[in-house]
């Protein structure tokens, strides 16, 4: 068949203006499909990396309420429970409010304990618990604003002020952490949470939510209905669930990223199947005397339906490879803006397998049709046509 590409490729040349709007529609329709998949990928990405055996216990009213910090001893009394620690929403801002950096003022070791994902060396983690103002961060953060260690960084909070009314936090880069490719977000910064209750003005004794691991996590719904159960009627009720269907909540509060890129993908598809099938109807009927030609000369009808096929799979391909390429250009170029509130950001590899099955099954679909009826096709009737 390789001797046959010459013939297709001349095919799709014949009317090179409306190839190449058939083209630019499958590239823009694959290219959608590809900026969709990242976006899908950023924001369900949260709750695939949760782990199983963590649990957060948030205010029964919404995460923004803040927990007493004397909820800790008796929480971590309940029966299952492993280790507990907790985290605040600091709201880190470098130079430009542009730069928002996810910094939680945590727990010492015990955050770490939790958290196996944040890779940190034996000495870099001394060095971080022996500096008061001393500061984790997230590698790619630290090469993306030049940080090294040692390196003092100012960072100005929109919510937490110092007792002496300054909103700008000096921390001191004490250890930069990695994550394993399976996991984790590689883009936080981690404060001691005694530094900054010693040192804020407001809401001493609060903490945003807790972390809780326990041993089990097919006891998850008892050790969470355990930890309820504590503070129930309190002035500080809880909410507590795995870190996944916390995760997930972030998710379904905008929607549901999965229906929405089912039905934008169905109606694309679609869409392309009836252009790609019209240009492909279009271009098999003004060749009729040509498939009569090759008829006669011995092609046999499956040989001209191979010819229709490979001429429609090809079309396909070139646009749908050319929008997956711009897709992945375009992610990449708005990697550094986007990462720094959606830390995945990629055309994940799911998105590469299921366009190219896309482009097959467009390319087989939009040409079945019109290679049917080239092979039908009778030879006198076909050089009538002339």
């Amino acid at each position: 068949m390789i001797r046959y590409v010459p013939l297709v490729l001349a095919n799709l040349r014949r009317r090179p203006l409306r190839t190449f709007f058939t083209l630019g529609s499958i590239l823009v329709a694959f290219l959608m499909f590809g900026v969709l998949g990242a976006m899908t990928r950023a924001f369900s990405a949260g709750a695939e990396l949760a782990g199983a055996d963590r649990l957060l216990v948030t205010h029964k009213v919404s995460i923004i309420q803040p927990l007493p910090e004397s909820y800790r001893a008796r929480i971590r009394q309940v029966d299952g429970v492993i280790r507990v620690s907790s985290a605040t929403w600091f709201g880190g801002v470098y130079q430009d409010d542009r730069n928002q950096l996810p910094t939680f003022p945590v727990d010492d070791e015990v955050y770490l304990d939790i958290y196996p994902e944040y890779v940190i060396s034996a000495e870099a983690r001394q060095r971080w618990l022996a500096d008061r103002r001393g500061a984790i961060v997230g590698r790619p953060l630290a090469e993306q604003y030049g940080w090294k260690v040692g390196d003092t960084i100012p960072l100005r909070s929109n919510i937490w002020r110092q007792a002496d009314g300054s909103d700008t936090w000096e921390l001191n880069v004490s250890a930069l952490y990695d994550v394993p490719e399976a996991g984790g977000d590689p883009r936080n910064i981690l404060m001691h949470y005694d530094y900054f209750e010693e040192s804020r003005g407001r809401g001493k004794g609060l903490v945003s939510w807790y972390i809780v691991q326990i041993a089990d996590p097919a006891a998850a719904p008892r050790v969470a209905r355990d930890i309820d159960a504590q503070f129930a009627n309190s002035p500080y009720e809880t909410k507590t669930a795995t870190e996944k269907a916390f995760a997930q909540s972030f998710v379904n509060q905008i929607g549901d990223i999965g229906a929405i890129m089912t039905g934008v993908v169905t109606a694309v598809f679609f869409t392309m199947l009836l252009v790609t099938g019209n240009t492909m109807a279009q271009s098999v009927r003004e060749r009729t005397p040509e498939i009569g030609v090759l008829k006669t000369l011995g092609f046999t009808g499956p040989m001209v339906t191979g010819l229709v096929l490979a001429e429609s799979i090809l079309l396909t391909a070139i646009g749908g490879l050319l929008g997956m390429a711009g897709a992945y250009a375009t992610v990449e170029g708005l990697g550094n803006m986007v990462r720094q509130y959606l830390p995945v950001w990629e055309v994940p590899a799911e998105a590469w397998i299921s366009a190219t099955g896309m482009i097959l099954a467009l390319g087989l679909l939009a040409g079945a049709v019109p290679a049917w009826n080239a092979q039908r096709l009778p030879i006198v009737q076909a050089l009538r046509a002339t």
